[in-house]
């Protein structure tokens, strides 16, 4: 071989051996956004998002090479909220994640052409955050908490669990739809169970505890709790009240389970947060939000805390346990 065909030979050997350095010189790196509507100190909101970051690795976006994320946690305030949302949307990023209904209303005020892929939301129809679940239209779409239907569960669950309740106080926020939507099904559902439902709205912590108290002064109570930001703020108030009151409740979620509350059914808050991902990928890959639509949960869990049904003197189904899938002891 001459000299000059060695030489050069050993020139391409050099270069395809660094395929890889080259191509992460070349990619363009894309940006993601992020505002999750809680506390970034909640431990398992941590894990979600640990999750999130782990499905986008597995569809090859690696935070730090091809991708920049800007993370935005919750706060207490809704004009935090917003500045936290006006902050994303000046980093211009391709696709912003908007984790809870408090997240996808700031982030929709501050833009209109940035895309936004929502987790964890309820009734974002009625909310005004797309025109319809087929066709979402503008620049949201994304995953919603559950479908109304659900609500109905809750009191078939309770009942289960707590058969003596005749009377049920659902907790809800009466000025959203979700709220009132959530009540409607409960209540187009109590008479098949022999049961008097009653709204029991979600305003400041006094208001709440006079409300469950008085509702708590007849006999064969017993409460629902229902999805909505107010709800999760309060948490530690109301899983305090029913128990102080002896009030068999069932929860949208399953923080309050973990926390000391009776059951909880609701989707996969981990698992909204994978399938979350997706969409941003499918987003960073050319999709147009118009082209995405919007998802129910399809995983569901039920989770029961044995040591609250204990302290109520409640003996838990055999066939209700064997239904679990997580038992609190």
């Amino acid at each position: 071989m001459r000299r000059r065909d060695l030489i050069v030979l050993l020139g391409a050997a050099a270069v395809a051996s660094q395929p890889t350095a080259r191509a992460q010189q070349n990619e363009r790196v894309r940006r993601v956004g992020v505002l999750i509507g809680i506390s970034g100190e909640d431990p398992d909101a941590q894990a979600r998002y640990a999750g999130f970051m782990q499905r986008l690795q597995q569809l090859g976006w690696v935070d730090g090479r091809n991708i920049r994320v800007d993370t935005r946690w919750g706060a207490s305030k809704s004009t935090e909220m917003r500045k936290h949302a006006a902050e994303l949307v000046a980093l211009q990023p391709d696709v912003i994640l908007a984790v809870g209904s408090t997240s996808v209303g700031p982030l929709r005020d501050a833009t209109r052409t940035i895309p936004i892929i929502f987790s964890i939301v309820i009734d974002p129809v009625g909310a005004g955050y797309v025109d319809s679940l087929a066709h979402p239209g503008g620049n949201t779409t994304g995953f919603m908490m559950f479908e109304y239907g659900l609500s109905g569960k809750w009191l078939e669950l309770l009942k289960q669990i707590a058969p003596g309740v005749t009377r049920v106080g659902v907790l809800r926020d009466p000025t959203t739809p979700a709220g009132i939507g959530q009540f409607a099904i409960i209540q187009s559902v109590a008479p098949n169970f022999g049961v008097e439902v009653s709204a029991i709205n979600l305003n400041d912590a006094p208001e709440i505890e006079r409300a469950v108290t008085a509702f708590a002064n007849a006999a064969d109570g017993g409460l629902i709790v229902t999805a909505g930001p107010w709800s999760v703020v309060h948490h530690e108030l109301i899983i305090t009240l029913s128990a102080r009151r002896k009030l068999p409740a069932i929860y949208h979620e399953r923080l309050f389970a973990a926390a000391g509350g009776l059951m909880s059914y609701g989707a996969n808050f981990a698992d909204e947060y994978r399938r979350a991902a997706d969409y941003v990928s499918r987003v960073l890959n050319g999709a147009k939000p118009t082209e995405l639509p919007v998802q129910a949960p399809t995983k569901y869990e039920l989770s029961i805390n044995l040591k609250t049904a204990t302290a109520l003197g409640l003996q838990v189904p055999q066939q209700l346990l064997a239904r679990a899938d997580e038992v609190i002891e």
